[in-house]
């Protein structure tokens, strides 16, 4: 917003409510990160008392956590402590090309171990679930984007990663491009462990993406030959022409969420993918009401084909039963609808 437009108004103050007093603090702190978020930056430089007022606030959003969420923890792993990294990985996080780069206190370093031949690691750069920030919200409408990708690893993205694993062939000596990555474990795990001959992961978050590039800078000697590359990629923007009909294999998780973007994102995989008959794109995401039938309709619309699978994994499978009917309690608020991804195959093609 330029510094000659009024500043908006902040939004209404929440209703009350009969919630316990945590729950009511947490809200009200929730509606100052909103207000700081539609507040104009120049208002800033207009009014050094607002500043002051606001910044007395700041202590508390900043407390405010991310969604935490639940997975079926199917990839073991640990956290790695930032110094521990650092000493082992220094010259791979300063020779990014990043001056300030995007690691900071704010950022926790999981250590994943692939359930492959090897067992090879990788070290992946997440934003703590304690740091909400106003810069995400602002990105957000910058960019028109979500930032959803900053929130976590979703259980989708496990769950994508892996069936990677324990299909990689597929991946072998093909070119593939992760859609809608978040951090990019899916991504990843393909470069790590599939013998693919390039890897772009991409997101439409560019806060997003210096995630991204960071953790293939750091996980660089995990992937031999393997080219892996991050990129903006924004469904609703024109992509390079270099890049139409060019990859083998599209991947994504949990990207039918907004159906906003379903008419995007289906033309995204119709112009990206090859035309071969042995090109596929693999989504795996949860009904989420509507949402992904709704996607799988715009699918058809476009002229592409699709096989909904369910059960399309033993481990997963067993799992989601498990916590469907209660006999593992470890995933208390497990509801399938919004929970347990179905896998989606899309070509060009019949299915045989």
């Amino acid at each position: 917003m330029g510094s000659s437009s009024p500043s908006p108004s902040p939004p209404p103050a929440p209703p009350q409510s009969s919630a316990p007093a945590r729950g009511a603090s947490n809200a009200s702190l929730r509606w100052q990160i909103l207000r700081r978020a539609l507040l104009a930056r120049s208002a800033s430089s207009r009014a050094s008392d607002g500043i002051t007022n606001d910044q007395q606030k700041i202590g508390g959003t900043n407390k405010i956590s991310r969604k935490a969420s639940r997975g079926f923890n199917l990839i073991e792993c640990h956290v790695v402590p930032v110094s521990q990294l650092h000493k082992s990985q220094v010259n791979s996080l300063n020779g990014n090309g990043n001056g300030n780069g995007v690691e900071c206190q704010k950022d926790v370093y999981v250590c994943y171990k692939l359930p492959c031949g090897g067992s090879p690691e990788l070290n992946v750069m997440y934003r703590r679930e304690d740091s909400l920030e106003l810069n995400d919200i602002e990105a957000s409408n910058r960019y028109n984007i979500d930032t959803t990708g900053l929130v976590c690893c979703w259980p989708s993205e496990e769950v994508l990663a892996f069936y990677c694993i324990n299909h990689s062939d597929m991946f072998r000596s093909k070119r593939v491009l992760e859609l809608g990555a978040g951090y990019g474990l899916a991504g990843l795990v393909i470069a790590a462990s599939a013998n693919a001959n390039e890897v772009i992961i991409s997101d439409g978050n560019p806060q997003v993406v210096g995630y991204i590039q960071k953790n293939i800078s750091i996980n660089a000697e995990t992937f031999d030959l393997t080219k892996v590359k991050s990129m903006t990629l924004h469904w609703d923007q024109e992509q390079p022409s270099e890049m139409f009909n060019s990859f083998d294999i599209i991947v994504a998780s949990d990207c039918t969420f907004f159906k906003q973007f379903h008419r995007s994102l289906a033309r995204v995989v119709k112009s990206l993918l090859k035309h071969s008959e042995a090109s596929q794109a693999i989504f795996v995401s949860p009904k989420r009401g509507d949402s992904l039938n709704k996607f799988l309709e715009i699918i058809k619309e476009y002229g592409l084909h699709y096989e909904l699978i369910e059960n399309y994994d033993p481990t997963v499978w067993n799992l989601h039963k498990k916590y469907g009917t209660g006999d593992d309690r470890s995933w208390p608020n497990y509801n399938e609808e919004h929970c347990y991804p179905l896998l989606v195959r899309i070509t060009f093609g019949h299915f045989v």
